[in-house]
């Protein structure tokens, strides 16, 4: 007898209210050539500020009905079995969308709307990670209606610093202050041009780690470590998305200091609640012989370009049991 299994109608959305939507769009692109069709039927959804649309065969736009997030083609309703997350930035990676999926009953393959909230907002991580025992870099936050006093900045922190939006990711509108009389002024307005909050980190001397770390079958796995070295003055959003950087996955590095990197990888998605896959980004500093927690980042980039797709082919996965194994533990 032969028994035949429905696929399962999944959700892969992109785009986005931000200027990161142009990197949701490059990643959605290795994420949908690269999903099981044998298990899954995708229907790709674009999330914009003009609504959140489906183009049909014909090239037509189809709205989603936002009342339970179903989706009207010739005339029969399509209810999704889960939602694969591909957007970076608002509204995907803050928890807007995690708590109204949360409200209608629907998986979704990220962090919760807490624990994307939180760490999108990048004082709060630094926070609750230092609370927890992880090691940061010394901070500071501020407000664009604060009275902000450079000099102030200036005799708190130990620079150089690194100023950037509080929220958001892809490094875009960070800097790396040198001169503090100098550039401090510019490097604020180029992060307020992004956020109504600013963080100023103090630079921590060593080498760049990042890691991909993502929970199946109820295991917490760590994927392997990406070293980075920028090409630029430090890893910000050329870097990152434009080649201006060099990566070795897998890292070479004494077992010793990949291991406390790994560990902490795995206390911090731990104590933070996560789900699906992440990236932690570490620097590790010789003289303190520990890795430092730079940020997190619950819905890393899946492009050509990105780090995450580069560590599960060194782990010996293909990207198709990758998205399957993170499509099957939403269920979990």
């Amino acid at each position: 007898m032969i028994i035949l299994t429905m696929k399962k109608k999944i959700a892969l959305l992109t785009g986005g209210y931000s200027g990161e939507a142009e990197i949701s769009y490059q990643s959605v692109i290795t994420v949908n050539n690269n999903i099981d069709r044998n298990k899954f039927d995708v229907y790709l959804i674009d999330i914009k500020p003009e609504g959140w649309l489906y183009k049909d065969e014909n090239g037509e736009d189809i709205s989603i009905d936002k009342n339970n997030f179903s989706l009207t083609l010739q005339q029969e309703k399509i209810y999704f079995d889960a939602v694969l997350m591909c957007i970076h930035g608002t509204p995907g990676e803050d928890g807007k969308l995690q708590g109204y999926f949360d409200c209608i009953g629907l998986p979704y393959t990220t962090c919760d709307a807490t624990t994307s909230a939180l760490t999108f907002n990048k004082r709060f991580t630094v926070a609750v990670a230092a609370f927890s025992g992880i090691n940061v870099a010394r901070s500071m936050h501020i407000f664009r209606n604060d009275v902000i006093d450079e000099e102030e900045i200036i005799n708190n922190l130990k620079f150089p610093v690194f100023v950037k939006p509080n929220n958001g990711g892809s490094s875009i509108g960070m800097s790396k202050v040198d001169k503090p009389s100098e550039e401090i002024g510019f490097a604020l307005q180029k992060a307020f041009n992004e956020d109504d909050q600013v963080l100023i980190e103090e630079f921590i001397e060593g080498r760049e780690f990042t890691i991909g770390v993502f929970k199946s079958k109820g295991e917490i796995i760590t994927l392997p470590i990406t070293e980075v070295r920028s090409k630029k003055k430090f890893f910000d959003f050329e870097a990152k998305y434009k080649g201006l950087s060099e990566e070795t996955t897998p890292a070479i590095a004494d077992e010793s200091i990949l291991n406390k990197v790994r560990a902490a990888a795995k206390k911090i998605y731990a104590i933070f609640n996560c789900k699906g896959v992440i990236r932690i980004d570490f620097i590790y500093n010789e003289e303190k012989g520990a890795p430092f927690m730079l940020e997190i980042n619950t819905v890393p980039g899946q492009s050509a370009a990105s780090i995450v797709p580069q560590q599960i082919k060194a782990m010996g996965w293909t990207l198709e049991q990758f998205y399957t194994a993170l499509i099957e533990e939403c269920w979990n």
